[in-house]
C-alpha cells in the first residue's frame, strides 16, 4: 500500500540573525491511508512547522515530501494550491465561519471556489452536515450555534470537499473540556469509517485520543508509535525525553 504522507529527511530552517533555527531537523515520517495520527509537542517543537508542511502550506528547506504519490517539496505556489484544494480537508483552533452566511452556505464556499457546480455543492454540504449531526441547522447562521456546534461545521466543510486527509489543527483549543471531547469524538467517528486524520495538538489529553502519537522535541521525533504506550505522553521537560510523564 501507498503511503498517503511520506516526509524524508525534511529539515526546515530559519535564518535569525547569525543564527540558523532549525524548526525541523531531519525527521522522517510516513502515515497511511486511514490512520488516525497526533502530531504532539510543546510551543517551539516543531509541530506547526510540521502542520505547514503536511498542509501544503510551505516547503522543506531540504528533503521531501510525497503527499498522495506526488512530490508536494517541488511544487510551486499555484500547484500547491491545486493539492490543498483536492486533497485536503483543514479544521482550525478558530473556526473561520463566515458571520453573514449560513451553515449550508459555510460549508459550500471552498466547494464554490473549487469550481464545484451548485446542485453537486448542494449535495456534498448536506451529506457532511448529516455526518457530524447538523442537517436540522443548515439554515443558521454560526451566531446560533454553540462553541462545538460550529466546530461540527467547520469538520463539515472540511468534509464536503471529500479530502484524502483532514488535517485538524488544535481543534478543541477553543472549546470547554466537554465540548472537546464530543468533537475529539466526531474525529474519532470519522476515522473509524475511514477517514484519514492528523491532529496536531500540545495536550497530551487530547493526543491519547488519536490510535498513534509523534511526538516532536526541538525539531526531532522522539517517539512515533502506539498512542496508549506510556512513553507516548513523556514530558518534553524531562531529560533525554525517555521517562514516562
Amino acid at each position: 500500500m501507498e503511503h498517503l504522507i511520506e516526509l524524508r529527511d525534511v529539515y526546515k530552517i530559519y535564518q535569525m540573525g547569525d543564527e540558523a533555527v532549525h524548526a525541523l531537523d531531519g525527521i522522517s515520517l510516513t502515515v497511511d491511508p486511514g490512520e488516525f495520527v497526533a502530531i504532539v509537542g510543546s510551543s517551539g517543537s516543531g509541530k506547526s512547522t510540521a502542520m505547514n508542511i503536511i498542509g501544503c502550506l510551505d516547503v522543506p528547506t531540504s528533503g521531501t515530501y510525497h503527499l498522495g504519490g506526488r512530490d508536494v517539496s517541488a511544487m510551486n505556489d499555484d500547484q500547491q494550491a491545486e493539492i490543498r484544494n483536492k486533497m485536503l480537508g483543514f479544521i482550525f483552533q478558530q473556526y473561520n465561519l463566515i458571520p453573514k452566511l449560513t451553515v449550508q452556505e459555510n460549508v459550500e464556499l471552498p466547494l464554490l471556489y473549487a469550481g464545484v457546480g451548485a446542485q453537486e455543492r448542494r449535495a456534498r454540504a448536506a451529506e457532511a452536515l448529516e455526518r457530524v449531526g447538523l442537517a436540522e441547522k443548515h439554515r443558521n447562521l454560526p451566531s446560533q450555534l454553540s462553541g462545538g456546534q460550529q466546530q461540527r461545521v467547520s469538520i463539515a466543510r472540511a468534509l464536503a470537499g471529500h479530502p484524502s486527509l483532514i488535517l485538524a489543527d488544535e481543534p478543541t483549543g477553543a472549546l470547554d473540556s466537554r465540548t472537546g471531547r464530543e468533537v475529539l469524538g466526531f474525529l474519532q467517528k470519522l476515522n473509524r469509517e475511514g477517514d484519514t486524520v492528523v491532529l496536531i495538538t500540545h495536550d497530551n489529553s487530547i493526543a491519547v485520543r488519536a490510535r498513534r502519537i509523534v511526538r516532536l522535541q526541538d525539531g526531532r521525533i522522539i517517539y512515533d508509535g502506539d498512542a496508549s504506550d506510556p512513553r507516548a505522553v513523556v514530558r518534553s521537560d524531562e531529560a533525554g525525553g525517555e521517562e514516562p510523564a
